[in-house]
């Protein structure tokens, strides 16, 4: 289920979220990324926010869909040329065998931890065989809200892996970071690109 504060968030924060990775280049993670993808690879952005991540990957000529659940988010990826932005939640992930690669960075860390679960079979299911899947999210323990009240679920490196592998996935090397976000804290942070 989609939390609606936190969606409220995006909302109201859009243009502010977009300006926080003005970048013409993609980061060394994504970069990698689209490097290991087939030419012409078509890529789902899972909780796209205003595009960022889909535009370097259409620049690299994957066919793009784009998925968030804050209606203000889409309008920015929307105008995008090349991606295909669609108003969705973590629920509305189907099809099978469709995508080359799904791009979630720091989105799935929004759905409670009793949805995780569901969330990464129905993205596995959506994969072609050897798909690609990154993920990105803060790391810890627990649920929680921070000061601008959108919700977070933490992960250690063992959590992740146990719920991508029970998923199905075949987990490569975790990278760490820390960095502000929106709401101004620095937060440590996980991300792993996993195989279908």
């Amino acid at each position: 289920m989609t939390d609606r504060e936190t969606v409220a968030v995006y909302d109201a924060r859009a243009g502010d979220y977009a300006k926080l990775d003005p970048s013409d280049t993609p980061s060394e993670t994504l970069a990698t990324f689209i490097a290991a993808l087939p030419t012409h690879a078509r890529v789902l952005d899972l909780g796209c926010g205003p595009g960022t991540s889909a535009r370097h990957m259409a620049r690299a000529g994957c066919m793009v869909d784009a998925l968030d659940a804050s209606a203000e988010m889409i309008a920015l990826a929307s105008a995008i040329e090349g991606v295909k932005a669609q108003l969705a939640s973590f629920d509305d992930i189907s099809g099978t065998a469709i995508y080359d690669g799904v791009w979630a960075n720091f989105s799935l860390l929004h759905a409670a931890r009793s949805d995780m679960r569901k969330h990464l079979t129905a993205i596995h299911t959506a994969l072609k065989s050897g798909g690609l899947f990154h993920i990105a999210v803060k790391e810890g323990i627990g649920e929680g809200r921070d000061a601008l009240g959108r919700h977070y679920t933490y992960y250690t490196e063992p959590d992740l892996t146990a719920l991508l592998q029970t998923a199905g996935f075949s987990v490569g090397p975790y990278r760490r970071g820390r960095d502000k976000g929106l709401s101004g804290t620095d937060d440590n942070w996980i991300s792993v690109t996993a195989h279908a």
